[in-house]
């Protein structure tokens, strides 16, 4: 995993170790290795078995991944914790994520830290709750699978509400910004764009990638761009140059607040670099 806060999370299906070394070099900041949603109900156990062999072997040497597990509610999920305290596994994300209770059980089960992934109106009306669990280090949000729960179709304003609501309870908790929804347009790199920098605007701090094409266009959303940098750069000469008196950039009046963006901007500049 990257030492910054990841922005890319990259999905390989369990069942597909053949693809892991692949997902590995793509250049996300993290991959998830998915035994939910990605693998088919007769191969559940086969995927399981195959994951454990391969993080034990020498392919996965020195490699750090996330695991998506099956829910809680699943036969699946107790055969799953099993590998929740593996050393290579470094984060587990509990889909349908709905109470603090089933988070616990997946710390107790060795996890080192744990992202819960909202994906039903029971998931978000206990995001706050999730958000503050101990072991928990930010929210995902499952906007697909969200929609289905509550029979909302689109995935644009109408989830405007629930995407700030995740980033408030965030903010609340003291973690980091939650990772927003897969966009399932793996060629159309205009929706991918408008997809991320939205999620962007709202103040998340990631998304989820179903195909190593997505990630060089999530990470160049979501880093400072050119002109953001030089504003920044801008602001902090003129801040420093006042010692503390008024002062304006580009015509417009600079106070804490616009100075702390943009010394947030050069950071994640600096963490990019």
């Amino acid at each position: 995993m990257s030492s910054a806060t990841p922005i890319t999370y990259l999905f390989v299906p369990a069942n597909r170790p053949e693809r892991f070394g692949k997902a590995l070099a793509a250049g996300a900041d993290v991959v998830i290795i998915d035994l939910e949603d990605a693998v088919a109900i007769d191969e559940k156990e086969s995927a399981r078995s195959s994951l454990s062999d391969w993080l034990d072997s020498d392919s996965a040497e020195n490699k750090s991944i996330a695991l998506r597990i099956n829910s809680a509610d699943s036969i699946w999920h107790a055969a799953d914790l099993a590998l929740c305290g593996h050393a290579r596994v470094a984060a587990v994300v509990l889909p349908k994520a709905a109470s603090v209770d089933e988070v616990a059980r997946v710390v107790a089960a060795g996890a080192r830290t744990v992202i819960p992934l909202i994906e039903s109106a029971a998931g978000f009306v206990q995001a706050g709750v999730l958000a503050a669990a101990p072991s928990v280090s930010r929210l995902m949000f499952g906007s697909i699978d969200f929609c289905v729960d509550l029979g909302i179709e689109g995935d644009d304003r109408e989830l405007d509400y629930f995407r700030s609501q995740l980033v408030l309870a965030s903010t609340l908790a003291g973690i980091a910004a939650p990772v927003d929804g897969v966009t399932t347009a793996i060629n159309d790199e205009q929706v991918l764009q408008s997809d991320t920098l939205r999620g962007k605007r709202f103040g998340f701090g990631g998304k989820l990638c179903i195909h190593p094409k997505q990630i060089v266009v999530v990470r160049a959303a979501y880093l400072p761009s050119a002109a953001e940098v030089a504003w920044a750069q801008r602001v902090v000469a003129a801040a420093t140059a006042a010692h503390g008196g008024a002062v304006a950039v580009d015509g417009k009046m600079v106070d804490r607040p616009v100075i702390l963006k943009a010394e947030r901007i050069l950071q994640q500049a600096e963490l990019s670099a």
